[in-house]
């Protein structure tokens, strides 16, 4: 490749959809991670793509379910230009509702769902359905047909695949020219903390599982703060602690053992289900809990898309494109709550 018009720092699910959503423009990108693809969080496994509750609406809510809404068509781009599949499904999600205060705030929800979702999809109450499905006190459960799945490592695969075959290059190595964009997750956060001289976020542990387990098309579940997600490929991930302290980032540890436990008593569907794969790492955590995007201060040339944190997959197709229209077209939409600036 001549030098290139963009460089990206990072190839995990920030840095290769921002750089796929730039070569689609027909822009040359190189993307730069000596770590290789998915080295950090967004290698792990489970791929829920869910959306918040359709309530105390902001800008937050509303970009993301403006992505998860693009998601679809945008992933499918994707997986023709590869020629490889993401394991993307938009199948929906159950949650367990424990007593009939649960059960009346769900169907306020609702009401707010078909007010801000427009009609595009539903959040409502129904039996909990037979076989797989939460154990709910109450039989009742929230249905929400907004929630998709995909599976991480494969949609990396997919994306970095795109980038090559529209004449990009993924590289473990490489000089850096044009623009410059720095999605490092929780090592970025840490060099961003430094360079501004305040918090601007840290790394926070995860761990998660794949359990052996056929259910290809059947929703993800929500319950006792775990996600439990089927894929195409007959495996569920379960999914995942939150741990602000560690001895070792990327081992697992007997807090996984307990996930595994609690989700087969939210799930009893899974008993008995082997353990195929356990995962750990770093998720960027902002310490404003927003995506941090846009300009780094003080850094002419360089800019910023990190925090991802649990809901970068969900938020990559809308963020990609908003960061290339920055990028490319120097028009600038990035929502005043995702800004990157220092304090005063």
């Amino acid at each position: 490749m001549a030098s290139p018009d963009l460089t990206v720092h990072g190839a995990g699910i920030f840095g290769l959809s921002i750089a796929w959503a730039a070569v689609r423009r027909g822009a040359r990108v190189r993307v730069i991670d000596p770590g290789g693809i998915g080295a950090g969080a967004s290698g792990g496994v489970v791929g829920a793509l869910s959306p918040h509750v359709p309530e105390g609406w902001n800008d937050k809510k509303a970009f993301q379910l403006d992505s998860l809404l693009m998601a679809a068509d945008w992933w499918a781009r994707a997986e023709a230009a590869a020629g490889l599949s993401s394991g993307y499904a938009r199948t929906g999600r159950l949650q367990p509702l424990a007593d009939m205060g649960a059960v009346d705030l769900a169907r306020q929800r609702g009401q707010g769902a078909a007010a801000l979702w427009h009609g595009h999809a539903v959040w409502q109450v129904e039996p909990a359905p037979p076989g797989w499905g939460p154990l709910s006190p109450t039989g009742l459960v929230v249905r929400d047909t907004l929630s998709a799945r995909i599976a991480p490592r494969a949609a990396l695969a997919v994306l970095a695949s795109a980038v090559r075959a529209r004449g990009g290059e993924v590289l473990a190595a490489g000089d850096a020219a044009g623009p410059q964009v720095w999605a490092t997750g929780a090592a970025g956060l840490a060099d961003l903390s430094r360079a501004l001289r305040q918090d601007m976020g840290t790394g926070q542990k995860g761990q998660a599982l794949l359990l052996a387990h056929d259910a290809p098309d059947a929703p993800q579940i929500f319950a006792d703060g775990l996600h439990i997600v089927p894929h195409a490929d007959g495996t569920v991930a379960v999914g995942s602690t939150s741990e602000r302290t560690w001895d070792d980032p990327q081992t697992t540890d007997d807090q996984l053992d307990r996930l595994h436990t609690r989700a087969v008593a939210a799930c009893p569907a899974l008993a008995g289900a082997p353990v195929v794969a356990r995962w750990a790492g770093l998720r960027p955590r902002s310490a404003s809990r927003q995506p941090l995007l846009g300009p780094w201060p003080g850094r002419p040339g360089h800019f910023v898309a990190n925090g991802g944190f649990k809901i970068g997959f969900g938020m990559a197709p809308k963020l990609a494109e908003m960061m290339a229209d920055l990028l490319l077209d120097g028009h600038d939409t990035i929502p005043q709550a995702f800004r990157l600036a220092p304090s005063a």
